[in-house]
């Protein structure tokens, strides 16, 4: 299909979803008040057999990748008569951080032009985004283009340990991933890269003594300690935009004792994949200044960079042409922030992400979507499915 039907394809569709607005807050509403704390599996699940029935009454075969920890995964699929047709993979998560019960002190409510609640942002709102373009595509063409494959995953807030090995597996199937994260900002910017993290813990192993009888007998873990974090502060590389945050400490027992014990969990944000081999590195040459202390390093790079290729390049001019032609600009970013898109652009596939809510408050009590950009953002999800 030429470049300008495209175009006035997307206008098709975001008429056709503008009139469902109110629709689309009343599902957001519904899936906000269905807490789906990460660790709480019988709420997840929960969640998971609501939108596995949606996506069922939408013609989807549906998969649940059962798990023990975390709430089973959720794959709905969409199949086209033509094998050949290209494969297409939505991909976003239903756990959130809030615990149960949040609702009682945020409940979800509509005011002021927004839907506020635990989780709306992160991610339940670009969930009813993949609904309601696949609603779109479905009454506009009879069915999604090619093979859809939709993944919401249930341990994204922690990780993505059990549901990585799915979300690579479905996306080396795929010739284009599309992630339903929030945008950037309330400028609604796709996020074209994202840095890699990872979490080190250095241990170190002391001797105990008392404080005031015996000091001399002790060696204490949290003065090594101390000093080993004045130099893995110096890992940081603000010009390379690679930052290092040793933000979780614990040591010690009593204010009298010498610490036999002292550990500290260190953040780590790279973004490039040549970074990861150079952080380890200094991690692990780390040596106490102290010999009568041990060492431990543990941990590394959990989540992969998602680096700006020219193929996720060339997906967001596809975007910001048919933004532009429903009528806004749309933004492009960069973010600190790691996303399950990080694992799909590590294995080569294109990836768009931040195609999600547009809002802000993530993960704070002022979490709230814009509900104008609820169908412009739903459509332009539908009208990239027909250009892929």
């Amino acid at each position: 299909m030429p470049a300008v039907n495209k175009v006035s394809g997307a206008r098709e569709l975001l008429a056709r979803i503008e009139p469902h607005e109110h629709e689309m807050v009343l599902l957001a509403q519904k899936l906000v008040e269905i807490e789906s704390p990460t660790h709480n599996k019988k709420a997840v699940d929960a969640l998971g057999r609501a939108l596995g029935e949606e996506f069922s009454r939408m013609g989807a075969q549906i998969t649940f990748h059962k798990q023990l920890k975390f709430g089973d995964h959720l794959q709905a699929s969409f199949k086209s008569e033509d094998a050949h047709s290209p494969a297409i993979l939505l991909l976003g998560h239903m756990d959130t951080v809030w615990e149960l019960g949040a609702l009682k002190s945020m409940p979800c409510r509509v005011s002021d032009g927004r839907v506020w609640g635990p989780g709306v942002l992160d991610m339940k709102a670009g969930i009813v985004q993949i609904v309601f373009a696949l609603r779109a595509l479905r009454d506009t063409f009879g069915h999604p283009p090619g093979n859809v494959e939709v993944l919401l995953v249930t341990d994204e807030e922690v990780g993505s340990e059990s549901s990585r090995p799915v979300t690579e597996w479905l996306a080396e199937k795929s010739s284009i991933v599309f992630v339903l994260e929030p945008s950037q900002g309330l400028a609604g910017a796709l996020k074209t890269a994202r840095k890699g993290v990872g979490n080190y813990t250095v241990k170190v192993t002391g001797k105990a003594a008392h404080a005031g009888i015996d000091f001399r007998a002790g060696t204490s873990a949290i003065t090594e300690l101390a000093y080993q974090i004045g130099i893995i502060e110096k890992f940081t590389d603000l010009k390379r935009g690679l930052t290092v945050n040793p933000g979780v400490i614990r040591g010690g027992t009593r204010s009298n004792v010498v610490a036999a014990e002292a550990e500290v969990e260190v953040d780590v944000r790279i973004p490039r994949q040549a970074d990861a081999g150079l952080i380890e590195k200094k991690f692990r040459s780390l040596r106490p200044r102290n010999r009568r202390c041990k060492l431990q390093v543990s941990g590394g790079i959990n989540r992969p960079p998602m680096e700006r290729s020219k193929e996720i390049a060339a997906w967001f001019m596809k975007a910001r042409t048919l933004a532009q032609g429903m009528g806004w600009k749309l933004q492009e970013a960069a973010t600190g922030g790691g996303s399950d898109g990080n694992f799909t652009a590590a294995l080569g596939i294109p990836t768009l992400d931040g195609l999600g809510a547009v809002g802000e408050g993530a993960h704070a009590a002022s979490e709230s979507v814009l509900i104008r950009e609820l169908p412009r953002r739903a459509a332009l999800l539908a009208a990239l499915m027909t250009s892929a």
